[in-house]
């Protein structure tokens, strides 16, 4: 396991690819306010230098992300709650104006919150022993970070809506099969590298962009 720094949220920078780590491996990377925010200020960073070509989201110990923190999110009165909710859904929807190219890189627990950070990037790659769910309903909440939008734009509305009304959690074969990832690997995050690497060493980044705005004429 690689040791890094104390701050919430790392930022490896190598060329044309950006890596951001999710980093509170003791509290299961999960994201309070104002870990969100420093997020937020790295990802408008990025955006304002407009030289990345991939970026690579992943999260630092065994685990991609458990989503908010909910003890901090529990003790929100609802006007904050509601704020919390709408800046994580800002923030989600701004990854993919970073780079033309996005890849969450996960390994372990990708659940809740987490699996909204993973489902806004363009392609997901999960280690074997990686898992995924959206337990709100088995606490009475729901996601609040666009992910029931997401999903069953992803996946279809009949197993989008098996993970949200059930909250079972499935492992990467599962995942792999209903196209929640696009491909199960030993090492996720340095498969993604190389991937990442590979695609930055064969297109601009002003041809990856129209790559892409291609795809979003795509009804």
């Amino acid at each position: 396991m690689t040791d890094y720094p104390a701050a919430p949220i790392l930022i490896d920078e190598e060329g044309p690819i950006a890596t951001i780590i999710l980093n509170r491996p003791g509290q299961m990377n999960c994201l309070t306010r104002e870990a969100m925010g420093e997020l937020a200020a790295v990802i408008d960073r990025l955006k304002s230098l407009n030289g990345t070509s991939v970026l690579i989201m992943t999260g630092a110990g065994d685990l991609f992300s458990a989503g908010a923190d909910l003890s901090e999110v529990s003790s929100l009165d609802a006007s904050v709650a509601y704020d919390f909710s709408r800046l994580g859904q800002k923030i989600l929807s701004s990854i993919g104006e970073t780079a033309p190219v996005t890849i969450a890189a996960i390994d372990g627990y990708c659940l809740g919150g987490g699996l909204d950070i993973a489902l806004s990037c363009d392609l997901r790659y999960a280690t074997p022993r990686s898992s995924f769910q959206h337990p709100g309903a088995r606490r009475g909440i729901i996601t609040g970070w666009g992910g029931t939008q997401r999903l069953p734009g992803l996946i279809g509305k009949d197993e989008a809506r098996r993970m949200l009304v059930t909250g079972d959690r499935i492992d990467a074969t599962e995942a792999l099969r209903i196209g929640l990832i696009n491909g199960i690997e030993e090492e996720s995050l340095a498969f993604a590298r190389r991937f990442a690497f590979g695609i930055a060493s064969r297109f601009s980044r002003e041809q990856l962009f129209e790559i892409r705005n291609s795809l979003n004429r795509v009804k």
